[in-house]
């Protein structure tokens, strides 16, 4: 049990510390930030203005931003693989969309 506690508290530390090194945390707005995670933790779409701040918030940030997320004991319940495998579609559906003609023209 203390050894997975240690695996759980590094992986934690590793991911504060890419997410500060980076200013994830300033790089989205909070109305975009709550439609991401509606998205990936629960069900939802997201507006084309907040897939643009995602994907300028970036791909490391995403994901250690995710992996924070589901280390937090309010969302134990939920599965870690479904999760990041959720947040990997999601992350490659808005590069589609801004890759998209349509929202370029």
């Amino acid at each position: 049990v203390l050894l997975l506690t240690c695996g759980v508290a590094m992986a934690t530390k590793e991911n504060d510390q890419i997410i500060k090194e980076n200013n994830c945390e300033t790089k989205m707005g909070l109305p975009c930030v709550l439609e991401a995670f509606t998205t990936i933790f629960k069900t939802g779409s997201i507006s084309n203005k907040c897939c643009g701040e995602l994907v300028r918030l970036g791909k490391v940030c995403h994901s250690a931003l995710v992996k924070r997320t589901l280390e937090n004991p309010l969302f134990k319940y939920l599965s870690p693989a479904t999760i990041i495998a959720k947040s990997i579609q999601t992350w490659n559906n808005f590069l589609a969309l801004i890759d998209s003609p349509s929202l370029s023209a």
